[in-house]
């Protein structure tokens, strides 16, 4: 018997609390994404929950109790890139193409401890000329303020 293709989409939630600043974090794990041998609209099911909701937030903030909406949208996805191979799969381009109008995508080379330096380098220039190819929007870091220390500007440097 075929395996039907199993895109399970399961939240994980955290209550983080730093320097008396409370945040509730909310991560969506998709385990079986690109796991099926035919990948076809593969993303259909994340890109469904991520629209869902944004329209549950829009429908909580039109109506007329508003004291206690919780914020479940999707502000961000990191997409883990396979380092096995030669740059981006077609189901990354696809699923990227498909999810970057809606939420901010922060591509991460995955298990990059495998690799050389100098092959993270290159896999890192790779995909990044892939994603200007594709015209994929992802997250870019804003620039930090003038007014900064030089050693916040040199960390906000490495870390774009």
């Amino acid at each position: 018997e075929r395996i039907t293709q199993t895109v399970e989409i399961t939240k994980h939630v955290v209550d983080i609390e730093e320097k008396g600043v409370k945040l509730r974090l909310t991560i969506v794990d998709t385990p079986g994404f690109g796991d099926a041998v035919n990948n076809t609209e593969c993303w259909k099911p994340v890109a469904d929950y991520i629209d869902q909701q944004f329209e549950q937030y829009f429908r909580d903030e039109s109506g007329l109790n508003r004291k206690n909406i919780q914020d479940n949208r999707v502000h961000c996805c990191i997409y883990f890139i396979s380092p096995f191979g030669h740059g981006l799969r077609p189901l990354d381009v696809e699923f990227m193409k498909a999810l970057h109008q809606r939420v901010n995508i922060v591509p991460v080379l995955a298990k990059a401890d495998t690799l050389t330096p100098a092959e993270v380098e290159r896999m890192k220039n790779k995909i990044r000329e892939e994603i200007d190819h594709y015209g994929i929007r992802i997250y870019q870091f804003p620039e930090c303020d003038s007014d900064e220390d030089e050693e916040f500007k040199l960390q906000d440097q490495a870390l774009k």
